[in-house]
């Protein structure tokens, strides 16, 4: 691969993450300080994305693969994403935001797998000179963060009730306008398949992958990822108005240290696949989520703020033991003929039906453990956040240990092939 190319491919992953991170993290607290949304309304906003994770194989599948270049495709995404992300920052109520959101969550979500695409088709060995190309979408999510806490001071608690954490949306915006731009410059990729070639919707969605599930160990594990996609969608939806309302400074910036913590998981992660086994590392990662909630549960923005902070950084655990371990071993069990529709049906299970059930679940949490008070005609709303976390908390330590008694992996063969050591 020449380095332009490189350099073009890591500067459209770096402004891919950068335009998610920029608002999704704080949109939580968005949408509860300036939107007053409840618990369930903000539920219905970050679902969104699980509806987006659901259509995008159509628009990959129906359009992209088949009539147009697929960089010309995430530039026109973009490009019309720049726009409903500009009408989100005007939006002054949640029924005039959720629509532009959803629409925009429709559009966003094809163009992560665009990304991979557009970079694979560059590259000779995808194992060696995709990862260092990867990791500048994570560096872009990264500095997403530090640009709102320490450039712009947008989750100050002072600015936060100025209401300028709207302001990210404005920032997602612009960024979405460069990459839309700047992907008209990237390498063309041209369609993979013909345009008369029959297309099925079983195929799109993975549904061919669906025999897999006669396997009694990968049953267990496909139910386990979207049942713990439950607890997951609790820290999205939650994990930054929540840590704003402990009163810890620099909110956004200290959550990246979840994305620092995942690259140094990530590159560990073969090391210990191999050493532990696909159960134990999966178990891992499951405890990992229970952990961290009951850290949050019982931490504070004082002498407990390490508890906070662990929690933060468990992160890196919770993604990469339980998703990255689980793309792994959907892998290796689906085999050649039927890698990709696997991949697929993991995909519709856990970003899609999961934390689609999670991110309503976790509403209405939300709304069970808050009150709101009056006094001398001033509303003070108060949420139990140990109750908010210990239920999700408590979901995640049940998963692992049902996963633990029932998944028996003692006929299961290694799994290693997929893992670069």
């Amino acid at each position: 691969m020449k380095k332009i190319t490189r350099i073009q491919l890591s500067t459209m992953m770096f402004l891919e993450f950068f335009v998610w991170g920029a608002w999704f993290v704080t949109l939580g607290t968005f949408l509860i300080n300036n939107l007053n949304a409840s618990g369930a309304e903000t539920g219905a906003v970050f679902s969104t994305q699980s509806w987006g994770a659901i259509i995008a194989p159509f628009i990959i599948g129906l359009i992209a693969d088949r009539y147009f270049n697929a960089e010309k495709i995430l530039g026109l995404l973009h490009l019309v994403g720049a726009l409903l992300m500009y009408q989100m920052f005007k939006a002054p109520g949640v029924a005039v935001f959720y629509p532009y959101a959803l629409g925009y969550m429709i559009l966003f979500m094809p163009t992560l797998a665009l990304v991979n695409s557009i970079s694979f088709n560059q590259m000779e060995d995808t194992e060696k000179e995709f990862p260092p190309v990867r990791v500048w979408g994570t560096i872009g999510w990264i500095v997403a963060g530090l640009a709102i806490s320490f450039v712009f001071l947008w989750d100050s608690p002072e600015n936060v009730k100025a209401g300028l954490m709207k302001n990210t949306f404005l920032l997602a915006s612009i960024a979405s306008l460069v990459l839309g731009l700047f992907s008209f410059t990237l390498p063309k990729t041209p369609p993979k398949v013909d345009k008369g070639a029959k297309v099925r919707i079983s195929e799109i969605l993975g549904f061919d992958a669906i025999k897999l599930l006669k396997d009694k160990n990968f049953l267990i594990f496909f139910i386990a990822s979207i049942l713990i996609c439950i607890p997951l969608a609790f820290y999205y939806q939650y994990a930054n108005p929540f840590l704003i309302d402990t009163g810890m400074a620099n909110t956004t910036a200290k959550m990246t240290m979840g994305q620092i913590f995942e690259v140094f998981f990530l590159l560990m992660l073969p090391f210990i696949f191999k050493k532990f086994g696909f159960k134990i590392t999966i178990m891992a990662g499951m405890l990992a989520w229970s952990v961290r909630y009951a850290l949050f549960a019982y931490g504070n923005a004082g002498d407990l703020t390490f508890m906070l902070i662990i929690g933060i950084i468990l992160h890196g655990i919770c993604y990469d033991f339980f998703f990255v371990s689980g793309q792994i071993y959907t892998d290796a069990k689906a085999g050649p003929k039927f890698k990709s529709a696997a991949q697929g049906l993991i995909t519709l299970a856990t970003y899609g039906v999961g934390m689609l059930i999670g991110f309503e679940v976790a509403g209405m949490i939300k709304d069970n453990y808050t009150t709101t008070s009056i006094v001398n005609g001033v509303s003070t709303v108060v949420s139990d956040w140990k109750m908010i976390w210990i239920i999700p908390s408590g979901i995640a330590l049940l998963v692992f240990l049902l996963f633990a008694f029932i998944f028996h992996d003692k006929n299961e063969k290694p799994i290693t092939q997929n893992l670069n050591i």
